[in-house]
């Protein structure tokens, strides 16, 4: 007990994914010295996009690794790879950074986020699930998170890159880091220019829209995962998400959607459906009768108030999100997943 806390930690490090350690034993430590020389180190950071940073970019993202460090890494994990101390206990589970897909942004589905998308999430939190708002944090503090964040994304999507490709070829060579560095770099550089915009100017959500709404939520495929209700207790309502997780269309009558409560997060959800999600987008669809995504907005909106209003919405029957159990083994009990 007299040596307790007398013992030198650890250093913090970055460790390898399990596609990089499952690749052949020679080829892992020239993957991970690829992606290190891209990507920096716990020392010295750097974004994959950005190539190596001067002293001041240094200092500041290594400020922006003090504050994952004492604000996000028990959830998201040192490596940003949603496996930090506490993420077992959560549901759903907290992101995981290093494939580059975030559900909610305001670019085109498959897109990469913008940095404001990546600011307004710390800012407002994410309604009905774990992570908090980081509102009261300085401007500085979180252009450093976000950006630090950004470095954690794309040695991740770095790493997998590389590592898909030595997987299929069985040993490295220069052309796939230099193609998948470039990948990276164009995936996360032309972002900036890519706001989705609405297709109409957005017009005052009347009782009339409302009406017109849950037509086309019962008309268009809304219903097939949200239920008639909007509560998502159906049959269809099951899939997984890129990250192997089960997942569920929202109950939109809880009045939490997770991808903000403004008409204009509504209308980008179902424009442009939810990254790495079974939630389709409608701008094709809808392409000819633009005006129709922002009745439905106006449907989901009324939808999700109605608790708030002090409306009673029945209860119906709670289904667990749970993976389907096979016929066979019915007694056996599957494992709860994540959003």
């Amino acid at each position: 007990m007299l040596t307790t806390g007398c013992e030198r930690a650890e250093p913090l490090q970055w460790t390898s994914s399990k596609l990089v350690q499952e690749l052949p034993g020679e080829e892992v430590p020239k993957v991970q010295e690829a992606v290190r020389e891209h990507s920096g180190t716990v020392a010295r950071p750097q974004i994959v996009a950005e190539g190596k940073p001067d002293f001041d970019r240094s200092l500041h993202l290594k400020y922006g690794q003090e504050v994952y460090l004492k604000r996000c890494v028990q959830c998201h994990g040192i490596n940003g790879d949603g496996n930090g101390a506490s993420a077992a206990f959560m549901y759903p589970r907290p992101r995981d950074y290093t494939r580059g897909i975030y559900k909610f942004t305001s670019t085109p589905y498959g897109g990469k986020p913008r940095r404001d998308d990546l600011l307004y999430t710390l800012k407002r939190g994410v309604t009905g699930t774990s992570m908090p708002a980081f509102n009261l944090l300085s401007k500085k503090d979180l252009d450093a998170v976000v950006d630090y964040v950004l470095v954690l994304s794309q040695r991740g999507e770095l790493e997998y890159q590389i590592g898909m490709e030595v997987q299929a070829a069985e040993v490295l060579e220069e052309d796939m880091v230099v193609d998948a560095v470039e990948t990276v770099t164009d995936r996360w550089k032309t972002v900036e220019s890519t706001l989705t915009q609405p297709l109409t100017p957005e017009p005052e959500l009347t009782e009339e829209r409302v009406t017109r709404g849950r037509q086309a939520f019962l008309t268009r495929g809304c219903s097939k995962c949200h239920g008639e209700d909007g509560r998502g207790q159906t049959k269809d309502n099951i899939g997984n998400d890129s990250w192997g997780f089960p997942t569920r269309a929202a109950d939109l009558t809880s009045g939490m959607l997770h991808g903000g409560q403004e008409p204009i997060d509504i209308y980008r959800r179902i424009q442009n459906g939810i990254n790495g999600s079974p939630m389709p987008g409608f701008q094709s669809a809808l392409q000819s009768e633009p005006d129709t995504i922002w009745d439905l907005v106006a449907y989901v909106l009324h939808i999700s108030n109605r608790r708030r209003e002090g409306e009673a919405v029945p209860a119906g029957l709670i289904k667990p999100y749970n993976t389907p159990v096979p016929a066979d083994a019915s007694a056996a009990t599957p494992e709860a997943g994540a959003e």
